[in-house]
């Protein structure tokens, strides 16, 4: 029971920091600073695109392996 309840929890952690963030980002966006509002667009495409770039660095070291033993 501990081992699921502790696995649900480290699955559940993020989103709770990430619902907080979003009021605070909406706050922002609706004072009406274009500039601060392109800066955060911009840095929510960055924090979007590290989690694709660690999927395909560990697909493509799942793939080397698993040709390496192909063979």
């Amino acid at each position: 029971m501990k081992k699921i309840f502790f696995i649900f929890s480290m699955l559940i952690a993020p989103y709770v920091t990430a619902t907080a963030q979003c009021a605070m980002c909406k706050a922002v966006v609706e004072s009406g600073d274009a500039k601060m509002a392109e800066g955060l667009n911009t840095g929510i495409i960055y924090l979007m695109a590290f989690p694709y770039l660690l999927v395909a660095v560990a697909g493509y070291f799942l793939y080397r392996n698993w040709k390496k033993s192909k063979l």
